[in-house]
C-alpha cells in the first residue's frame, strides 16, 4: 500500500490518458534543464519592490532561512509576503484553493467531493466576516503582506517563472493565472489550522457508530477515563471548581446512516496539517525555570506533531525592525506559515513561546429532524437557512450545490428523506467555534511584540481558535502556562456524543468560558511545565468541563520523568532538552511485554520474542526488538478489535488504545478477546496474544527475512516526503519530480519522538514532529531549530529538503537572531528598495 493512501483527498488524475503521461516523460528532460531553475528566487543583489517606504535587507543563511530588516512594520510584512512568495507561492496558492473549496479549478472532478465539503463548512465565508472585526493595525499588516505577494506575482507573470508545479499543470491544461493575493486568503488559512487542530469531533462520531454494533458499556470500554493517578495534568496548582452545567449523559439516538454520511463529509474536508486518523496528531512543549538550568535562565522546547508534508507546513524566518519603536515594535524569530504574516511560534528579543494543541471540546454534532426546507426545533418547524455554491471544475461544466444550515450550523450529511415521527434523526449539523469570526490574527501580531508575561497573556486572550496550550519563558527568568481559546459552555451534556438538536436542551450558552477562568500557572514550585496534549487540569478541581478526550499522558509523563531524572544530577542545558526531544521510548512496553512473556508459545516466534527480554524500550531505527514489538502491537489491535467495530471506529494505535488494552489484559475472558469470525471457538486473551506474536513474526520474516536479529525498525518505519498535490498524481514521472525519501526514522506513536503510524495500514510514518525548537533565554543565539524539509518550495532547489536528513537524526541547526550572528551566518544578501 502506498504510504499516503490514508490521506482523505488524494489528488489523482485517473481519467487522464496514457498519452498525456507519455508526453510528460518526453518533456521531462527539457523541463529539468530549463524550467526548474527559472523559478528559483533571486537572493542576492538588489530588487525594486513598489510600495515600500524605505529599504529592506534580507539575509539568508546556507539553509535559505531569511532574516528581514526594515524600518517600518508595514515594510517588514510587505517584505515577508514577497519572500514567502519567492519560496512558496505555489504552496500558498494551493492552500488558497483548498480553503476556499476551489481545488477542482486546478484538478478537475477528482477533487469535487473535497470542494463540496469545504463549501459546506464555509471557511472562506467566515474569513470574509472576520476581516472587518480585526484591529486596524492587523488589517494594515495583512494588506502590506498581500502587496508584497502581489509585487512578486507581477514580476513573475509566466508559469515557468513561478514554480515547476505550474509548468506541469500547464501541460495538463490547468493551473491558469493566479489571482492577486488578499487579506482574506491569509485569514482563511487560520480556519484550516483550526480545523486540523480541532478536538473530539471524530470521537463523537466513532462512539455513535460503535454503538450501532456494540452495547453502551462495551463502547465505554473503548474510551477509558484519563489516568490522573499515573499521568499528571499540566496545571497542578490552584482550582476553579464551580458547577455551571449539567453533565448528565446524552440519550441514545438512532441516526446511523446520517452519522455515516456525516463521517464521509468530514473525511472529505482536506486535512492541511493533520492526518486522517488524527490520533497521531499532537505536540510536545516544555519549559524549565532558570533555577534548574546551567545558565540560570529558562529553556523552552517545542515540537508540534503534524502530518508529513513536502514542503513542510512551516517556514523559518526572522522579522526585525532595525530600531524598536512604538511604530515598529517587532524583533521576532521563529516558525511562520507561508501565506500568513507574522511568526506563529518562536521568540522575540525578550520572550519565547511554544504551542501544543489544548484540544478542548469546541465542536458538537447535533442530530436534526429535517422535513423539506424546515427542521424541528422545540416543537416547531423552522425554516432552514440555504445558500447556493457554484464550484468551477476544470474540463467540465460548473457544479452547483445547496448548503443547508440549522441554528446549530451547516448540515454535513446529505439529508435523508422521510424523517420518522418516532424521533429518529435524518441529518447532522456541525456547531464549531471556528465558524464564528474571531481575533486570532490580532493575537499573532500581539504575541510577536509582547515583552513580558502580562503582555503575553493579553495577546493570548485574543487567540480564539484553535485553542492551544501556550508555554512561556522570558529573559528575566519567568516561566508560565496559559490556556486560551473560545471554549463553549453547554446547557446540558458533556460533548462526547451527538445530541438531539430539536429539543433545545443541549444548546451552547451565549458566552464561552471567560478567559480569566481558563487554566494558567506561572513559576510553579517544581520549576518546569510540561504540555503534551495531556489533560490540562483535574476536573475534580476545575469546572466547567474542557473535554474528556485528552491524549492519555504517556508522552507528558515520559518528559516529566526524563526531566526529573536529569535534574537529580544537577542543572540542565540545551543538550538535555535535545536529548529528551529525541527520546524514542515506548510507554506501553513495560505493560505489554510482561504479558507477552507469560504466554505459552511455540514455533519460530519464540526466537523473535527473545528480542524483547533485553530490550531497553527504545524504538531506534536500528532496533530489531522495536520492529517486532510494534508488529505485535499492530496485530494485537487488529485481531482484538477489527471484528467488533465498524471500519471508521477501528484502532489506529494511539495512546487511547494503550489504556484500553492495559485494562483488557486484566480481563482474560473479556468479549473483545473473542474473534467473532470463529463461531465454534471462544478465544481468550492468551489466544490473541499468541496469535499476535505468531502473525508479527510471519509478517516480518516475509518482509525482512527470517534472521530476527537482522530486523530493523527503520526498514519498516519510513517517512516518504510527498508533495501535497502533484506528489499524489498517480503519474510516476510527475511524482518523481516532487517527492523525496524515504527516510528511516526512530520513534513511534506516543513516544516523545512521535513519528506516528496507522496500525490499519502498515508502519509508514504518517505524523511527525513537524519542526523542533529549543530556545535558550540566556543567549538567544544559542537557541536551536530544525524544519522537516527546507525553506524552499521549489523542487531541485538546494534548500528543498536539505534539513530532512538532519531532522531524521534528531539534530537541530543554530537559531540565530541577533544582527551580528545573522549577518555572520549570511550566505546571501538581497536589498529591496522602493
Amino acid at each position: 500500500m502506498r504510504p499516503y493512501a490514508w490521506m482523505p483527498w488524494p489528488l489523482r488524475w485517473a481519467a487522464r490518458s496514457l498519452t498525456v503521461a507519455l508526453a510528460l516523460v518526453l518533456v521531462l528532460a527539457g523541463v529539468l534543464v530549463y524550467t526548474v531553475r527559472k523559478s528559483f528566487p533571486q537572493v542576492d543583489g538588489s530588487l525594486r519592490l513598489p510600495g515600500l517606504t524605505g529599504s529592506v535587507e534580507i539575509y539568508r543563511d546556507k539553509s535559505g532561512i531569511p532574516h528581514i530588516y526594515a524600518d517600518s512594520a508595514t515594510d517588514l510584512f510587505m517584505a515577508q509576503g514577497f519572500v514567502h512568495a519567492q519560496d512558496r507561492f505555489y504552496e500558498m496558492d494551493f492552500r488558497r484553493h483548498t480553503t476556499a473549496g476551489r481545488l477542482s479549478e486546478l484538478f478537475g472532478a477528482s477533487t469535487l467531493d473535497n470542494d463540496k465539503a469545504l463549501r459546506t463548512m464555509g471557511w472562506r465565508r467566515v474569513a470574509e466576516q472576520e476581516l472587518p472585526e480585526l484591529a486596524q493595525d492587523t488589517k494594515d499588516y495583512l494588506d502590506a503582506y498581500a502587496a508584497g505577494v502581489n509585487a512578486w506575482l507581477s514580476a513573475n507573470p509566466n508559469a515557468s517563472d513561478r514554480s515547476l508545479e505550474y509548468s506541469v499543470l500547464k501541460l495538463q491544461g490547468g493551473g491558469g493565472t493566479p489571482e492577486k493575493w488578499t487579506a482574506v486568503d491569509s485569514l482563511a488559512w487560520l480556519k484550516a489550522m483550526a480545523w486540523d487542530l480541532r478536538s473530539n469531533m471524530e470521537d463523537e462520531i466513532d462512539r455513535a457508530l460503535a454503538l450501532t454494533k456494540l452495547p453502551r458499556e462495551r463502547v465505554d470500554q473503548l474510551y477509558p477515563g484519563y489516568p490522573y493517578d499515573r499521568h499528571l495534568p499540566i496545571v497542578n496548582e490552584g482550582a476553579i471548581a464551580q458547577s455551571r452545567f449539567d453533565q448528565r449523559a446524552q440519550p441514545r439516538l438512532r441516526a446511523g446512516r446520517a452519522l455515516t454520511d456525516a463521517a464521509g463529509t468530514l473525511r472529505n474536508v482536506p486535512s492541511t496539517m493533520s492526518t486522517a486518523d488524527r490520533e497521531g496528531i499532537g505536540s510536545n512543549s516544555w519549559v524549565v525555570s532558570g533555577a534548574n538550568t546551567l545558565s540560570g535562565k529558562p529553556l523552552l522546547a517545542n515540537d508540534p506533531h503534524l502530518s508529513a508534508q513536502m514542503p513542510s507546513v512551516w517556514y523559518q524566518a526572522g522579522l526585525h525592525c532595525r530600531t524598536i519603536t512604538e511604530a515598529c515594535p517587532y524583533d521576532v524569530t521563529g516558525f511562520t506559515f507561508a501565506g500568513l504574516p507574522g511568526v506563529v511560534i518562536g521568540h522575540t528579543d525578550k520572550i519565547a513561546w511554544g504551542f501544543t494543541n489544548l484540544g478542548p471540546d469546541v465542536a458538537d454534532l447535533f442530530l436534526e429532524q429535517v422535513s423539506g426546507d424546515t427542521y424541528l426545533y422545540q416543537g416547531e418547524q423552522v425554516k432552514l437557512e440555504t445558500r447556493k455554491e457554484v464550484i468551477k471544475v476544470a474540463g467540465r461544466s460548473p457544479v452547483t450545490i445547496t448548503v443547508k444550515s440549522t441554528r446549530h450550523g451547516p448540515l454535513i450529511n446529505e439529508v435523508m428523506p422521510n424523517a420518522r415521527p418516532s424521533g429518529e434523526a435524518n441529518a447532522v449539523a456541525l456547531q464549531w467555534t471556528a465558524l464564528t469570526p474571531g481575533r486570532t490574527a490580532d493575537a499573532i501580531f500581539a504575541l510577536n511584540k509582547a515583552t513580558d508575561w502580562n503582555e503575553f497573556k493579553a495577546a493570548a486572550s485574543l487567540f480564539d481558535v484553535p485553542s492551544q496550550n501556550l508555554v512561556y519563558a522570558d529573559t528575566t527568568g519567568k516561566i508560565g502556562y496559559q490556556a486560551p481559546g473560545r471554549v463553549p459552555v453547554r446547557e446540558k451534556g458533556d460533548g462526547t456524543w451527538p445530541v438531539p438538536g430539536w429539543t433545545g436542551e443541549y444548546e451552547w450558552r451565549p458566552a464561552p468560558i471567560p478567559y480569566d477562568q481558563l487554566p494558567t500557572v506561572e513559576d510553579p514550585d517544581d520549576g518546569f511545565i510540561v504540555t503534551a496534549n495531556n489533560a490540562v487540569i483535574d476536573p475534580g478541581r476545575y469546572k466547567p468541563l474542557l473535554t474528556k478526550d485528552w491524549a492519555y499522558g504517556y508522552r507528558s509523563e515520559r518528559i516529566r520523568t526524563l526531566l526529573t531524572e536529569a535534574l537529580k544530577k544537577g542543572p540542565i542545558d540545551t543538550e538535555t532538552m535535545l536529548r529528551i526531544q529525541r527520546d524514542s521510548g515506548n510507554g506501553f512496553a513495560d505493560t505489554l511485554v510482561p504479558a507477552l512473556m507469560k504466554v505459552d508459545l511455540a514455533g519460530p516466534a519464540v526466537q523473535a520474542r527473545e528480542l524483547l527480554k533485553s530490550w531497553d524500550r527504545a524504538q531506534e531505527s536500528g532496533s530489531a526488538a522495536a520492529a517486532y514489538f510494534n508488529a505485535v502491537w499492530r496485530h494485537l489491535l487488529t485481531l482484538t478489535f477489527d471484528d467488533d467495530l465498524p471500519e471508521a471506529a477501528r484502532p489506529t494505535g494511539g495512546d487511547r488504545w494503550y489504556e484500553v488494552v492495559r485494562r483488557l489484559l486484566e480481563a482474560p475472558d473479556d468479549p473483545f478477546w473473542d474473534d467473532a469470525g470463529t463461531e465454534e471457538l471462544t478465544e481468550t486473551r492468551d489466544d490473541i496474544l499468541r496469535q499476535a506474536m505468531a502473525s508479527a513474526y510471519q509478517e516480518l520474516a516475509d518482509r525482512l527475512g527470517p534472521e530476527v536479529k537482522a530486523w530493523r525498525w527503520g526498514d519498516l518505519h519510513q517517512l516518504e516526503l510527498v508533495n501535497g498535490s502533484l506528489g499524489m498524481s498517480g503519474i510516476a514521472p510527475v511524482e518523481a519530480l516532487f517527492n523525496r525519501g524515504p527516510l528511516a526514522v526512530s520513534g513511534s506513536k506516543d513516544a516523545v519522538n512521535a513519528t506516528g503510524w496507522n496500525v490499519q495500514q502498515g508502519y509508514a510514518v504518517t505524523a511527525v514532529p513537524s519542526m523542533r525548537m529549543v530556545v535558550d533565554l540566556s543567549d538567544l543565539d544559542k537557541s536551536r531549530w530544525i524544519n522537516l524539509t527546507g525553506a524552499s518550495g521549489h523542487a531541485f532547489h538546494d534548500n528543498y529538503w536539505d534539513q530532512a536528513a538532519v531532522w531524521a537524526k534528531g539534530e537541530l541547526l543554530p537559531m540565530y537572531s541577533s544582527p551580528e550572528a545573522v549577518k555572520k551566518a549570511a550566505a546571501h544578501t538581497l536589498r529591496l528598495t522602493p
